[in-house]
């Protein structure tokens, strides 16, 4: 039976300068490409981070199972704002058409039969462009939580027109959580055809311990540090007040990002850094992430704002109860039944307080968290899932 070919179009993918950066995108492509039954292919560009000897650079890899073609450009290129933000997007369409003839020679001048585009807006744009021009059917992927409630009103008029017309033309929407199609839906942003399928996890990376220490009292975070969307200081007042009655609490804090410094000045006020309360572990790769999910009684999440983070979800395959709030797609990883965790309101700083508690006398069983991982969110699950909605997107097509 003949493969049909994918071209993947991501907005945000793992990159020269950051290798974490859209890595669940990534992780989509790697289930779709090992289950999906498809020959895949991934597209990327992005403004350079450092500079470049010309206005392009293009790291290029036909080398592994996926072909992988990232295309740099320059973020000033003329040094004049007027005329740099319109070359910038000049220069991305470029970079986008530039790679997709490289593929197409890759592939022995052979057209791919369907688009996937990861998160909007330039992305949709071109594959808009493929199906006019080439009758390639696309279908989006939507992560970004700019499309929730909380920031939505952010969006700018012409963008939102753009979206709708974009996700109208597509084959398929699919979004990783129920409520972000909800979301899209309230929005105006519609397609005929949706579909649901979450974020992945490798389960064989991240699974429990032969036992979980029933003594240890070890909470876990990992994240990026987003002081606005994951709220990290209320995180760290709430361990602040446990600590009288709870003195053997630690918290082990992994992640990176602009509000770090911020963060740890907030540990070091509250005196949590001289007793060893806190522990900031820097960036961790995902095999160190499985490691501390393991050595963890409990994962927490005290964020803001969320869509279906791919951390409570390994939490889940490693067999660790969390407490996160009740924000975007959270609570469907974490029913109120509390079978996999306890959710919280966002910033209830006592209500996350009584919940951490709560779990660390009660913990949610790890079979039942194990199951659903590899039922649901283990590459196969999800590789195949995507594999049923690229088939019916191209028996629609032809």
């Amino acid at each position: 039976m003949k493969r049909s070919r994918v071209l993947h179009l991501p907005k945000w993918y793992p990159h020269r300068y950051d290798d974490q950066d859209g890595d669940f995108v990534a992780r989509h492509v790697a289930a779709i490409a090992a289950h999906g039954g498809v020959d895949s292919a991934v597209l990327f560009a992005a403004v350079a981070r450092g500079p470049l000897p010309g206005l392009v650079e293009a790291d290029e890899d036909f080398s592994g199972p996926v072909p992988t073609l990232r295309y740099y450009y320059r973020a000033t290129p003329t040094g004049l704002p007027l005329l740099d933000k319109p070359l910038k997007l000049l220069l991305y369409f470029w970079c986008l058409l530039h790679g997709y003839r490289r593929l197409r020679l890759h592939w022995g001048g052979q057209r791919p039969d369907l688009v996937h585009v990861h998160v909007l807006l330039r992305t949709g744009l071109f594959a808009w462009v493929l199906r006019a021009v080439r009758s390639i059917p696309f279908i989006i992927t939507e992560h970004w939580t700019l499309y929730l409630p909380e920031r939505a009103g952010g969006i700018g008029w012409w963008r939102l027109v753009l979206t709708r017309a974009v996700v109208r033309r597509a084959a398929a929407v699919h979004t990783v959580s129920r409520n972000l199609a909800n979301a899209l839906a309230a929005l105006g942003i519609q397609n005929a055809r949706t579909a649901y399928i979450p974020n992945v996890v490798d389960t064989d990376l991240f699974y429990p311990p032969p036992v979980r220490r029933s003594s240890g009292f070890e909470l876990l975070h990992t994240a990026a540090f987003n002081e606005a969307a994951k709220n990290l200081t209320g995180l760290l007042r709430t361990v602040a007040g446990l600590r009288t009655q709870m003195p053997e609490l630690r918290l082990r804090i992994g992640g990176y990002g602009p509000d770090e410094a911020l963060v740890r000045q907030q540990a070091a006020t509250l005196g949590l850094l001289a007793d060893g309360t806190v522990t900031f572990l820097g960036k961790l790769t995902h095999a160190q992430v499985a490691t501390e999910m393991r050595a963890a009684a409990c994962f927490v999440l005290f964020s803001n704002v969320e869509n279906l983070p791919c951390v409570l979800i390994e939490a889940q395959a490693s067999g660790l109860p969390a407490v996160a709030t009740h924000v975007g797609g959270v609570p469907e990883l974490l029913p109120a039944d509390g079978r996999y965790g306890r959710l919280v309101t966002a910033g209830d700083e006592t209500e996350l307080a009584e919940a951490i508690l709560a779990t660390f006398a009660a913990p949610p069983a790890p079979e039942a968290m194990r199951a659903r991982a590899l039922a649901e969110f283990s590459e196969a699950a999800v590789g195949l899932a995507f594999g049923k909605l690229y088939q019916q997107v191209l028996d629609g097509a032809t």
